[in-house]
């Protein structure tokens, strides 16, 4: 079967649709997986590699579920090994560490459920401690693109599994970055959800208070639809929490950093640029900009490795590594070991909590209806560079992003156009935990629509009844992958009817003189979607050009003059919503 080069890379959407049509199957492709890893062994990806052993039971209880009731039926998945999958050993890369679990962590479990595939465990930095990619007796996990170069960590088997197309989507953990890093070193997007709305029961805990279960992927949609599937209350994991992420919408301002970036590594200067055309490519998305003072990120990060912070992951392995001389990697051990220092008292630890409270408000203050954008990373480094110097390089890596869990933000890690050839770069969009549809929602604008490196594939569609939030017809608009946008109003030369249809709906008539201004919502919507959403429209409604109160025109609903004859005129109300 020639399946190569059309599933080199591994798209959820892509896969089902060829299973539907039979020009795929499941076994196929994991068979196709199985010798793909074989050649890549050389990457270091793996600490359990894909087995048709392995996998073949999770493909016969294929047989069992219905491939339109399960989302994921048949997509193939990896995950970090320092999550649980039944029968199968987690190390979190520590061979002296390794223990078998009877039963599958929780995120695991139900994309297993819903048909997702596992197909193998992946290496990491040890315990999760590094941003590099390169701390594990199982190797270093060489980048998807340039092999010289570092893959990012902790989660970097889970990272390259996904970009060097080995699975369709992975997990990953992310406590301080590790989410994040590895997805815009090896072009993926990265979603690190808010705190507690994956389940973390059954993961190895690096600081249990911070960490997450993440998801890398090779889009937007492929993310969010895992999103979907493990998201929710776990009562029985004391981390949970009830966060629904609410329909994906733009924020009302894009917030920057008025600091110039700190960019390092053998290539600052192509990562400095590429931030500079992203500023640029941000600007254009048409969404107001404040810059603020963000000092206090950085501050913030400082108490996750040089502050009482360290100490909460000594609590959950500083048994094992005093009771196992040699066992664990020598830089791995001097991280962990920071926290046994007598300076990190109960004292010290409070007043840490204290300094983080005023910085999580200010930060939510600063992020009310907004989204923070930053380089995910300000440069990379060789393996080389790595190893000669382990602790400064680690260290760089995560400035911006050990502040996220700390303040309790979401994230989106999202690839940009490249620095240089085979040289990815990517930036975070970065929310409070109550706007995580902010910032799936510019992440969306950002990676599909203006100023990306592909043509514009979205359209601004003004609506003005039924179909505005909390209508009858608003699942029109989602079901044709609109995005709300925000509120807005019509120039002073409209008024609105009430036509006598069943159920009643208004119509959007331009005057030729002195008219009202009349509310209306703005949406993103696909311009493939455009047709059969038009197609949609009763007469005497149609689609054309609406001038909003700005001067801007958009495309929007409007309505046939000769209706208002026998309609009643219902401008007095201001909009539909009021009536």
């Amino acid at each position: 079967m020639q399946t190569i080069n059309m599933l080199q890379t591994l798209f959820i959407h892509d896969l089902k649709k060829n299973y539907h049509s039979k020009k795929l199957t499941p076994e196929a492709v994991c068979k196709e997986i199985v010798k793909r890893a074989e050649a890549d062994k050389a990457f270091n990806i793996w600490i359990i590699p894909p087995s048709m052993e392995m996998i073949q039971p999770y493909l016969n209880g294929l047989k069992k579920m219905d491939p339109e009731q399960t989302p994921l039926w048949g997509i193939p998945f990896a995950i970090k090994d320092n999550i649980d999958l039944a029968d199968v050993p987690t190390t979190a890369g520590c061979p002296d560490y390794s223990y078998t679990p009877t039963e599958h962590a929780t995120a695991v479990k139900r994309l297993i459920e819903a048909g997702a595939i596992p197909i193998g465990k992946t290496n990491l930095d040890q315990f999760a401690t590094g941003l590099v990619g390169t701390r594990s007796p199982f190797g270093e996990t060489k980048n998807a693109l340039s092999p010289d170069l570092i893959s990012g960590g902790s989660s970097s088997g889970s990272s390259v599994s996904v970009a060097r197309g080995l699975a369709a989507f992975s997990l990953g953990t992310d406590t301080a970055g590790s989410g994040r890093i590895p997805a815009a070193l090896n072009r993926l997007v990265g979603f690190k959800p808010s705190l507690g709305a994956w389940p973390v029961k059954g993961v190895v805990p690096a600081c249990a208070s911070l960490d997450c279960v993440t998801v890398f992927a090779n889009s937007l949609a492929d993310a969010l639809l895992v999103d979907e599937i493990v998201r929710g209350f776990e009562e029985t994991d004391p981390w949970s929490r009830e966060l629904k992420r609410s329909t994906n919408a733009l924020p009302e301002k894009v917030v920057l950093l008025k600091e110039e970036p700190e960019f390092f590594g053998p290539f600052a200067d192509e990562y400095r640029q590429a931030w500079e055309q992203t500023v640029d490519r941000i600007k254009s998305l048409s969404i107001p900009i404040e810059f603020i003072d963000g000092s206090y990120f950085s501050e913030a990060a400082s108490i996750l490795y040089d502050g009482p912070w360290v100490a909460e992951r000594w609590s959950d392995l500083g048994s094992f590594i005093q009771s196992n001389e040699e066992a664990v990697f020598p830089v791995t051990e001097k991280v962990l070991r920071n926290g046994a220092n007598p300076d990190y008292d109960a004292a010290s630890v409070f007043k840490a909590i204290h300094k983080l409270q005023a910085f999580k408000q200010k930060a939510h203050q600063h992020l009310k209806n907004a989204v923070l954008i930053m380089p995910t990373s300000g440069g990379t480094w060789t393996r080389e560079q790595v190893r000669e110097n382990s602790i400064e390089t680690n260290s760089k890596m995560g400035l911006y992003t050990n502040h996220c869990n700390l303040l309790d933000l979401c994230a989106i890690a999202v690839p940009c156009d490249d620095a240089a050839k085979n040289l990815p770069f990517g930036v975070t969009m970065f929310s409070s935990h109550v706007n995580e549809h902010l910032i799936a929602g510019l992440s969306d604008l950002f990676l599909n629509g203006a100023g990306s490196s592909v043509n514009k594939t979205t359209t601004l569609v003004a609506v003005c009844g039924l179909h505005m939030r909390g209508f009858a017809l608003e699942k029109q608009m989602k079901d044709h992958g609109a995005l709300f946008v925000r509120a807005a109003k019509t120039a002073l030369k409209y008024k609105m009817v009430k036509l006598p249809s069943l159920p009643p709906k208004p119509g959007l008539i331009r005057t030729n003189g002195a008219g009202a201004s009349i509310e209306v919502e703005l949406w993103e919507m696909p311009l493939s979607e455009l047709g059969s959403f038009a197609a949609l429209i009763p007469s005497p409604l149609g689609l054309g050009r609406v001038e909003l109160e700005d001067g801007t025109e958009v495309l929007g609903f409007v309505c046939e003059a000769i209706a208002a004859e026998n309609a009643e005129d219902i401008s007095y109300t201001g909009g539909w919503r009021y009536l």
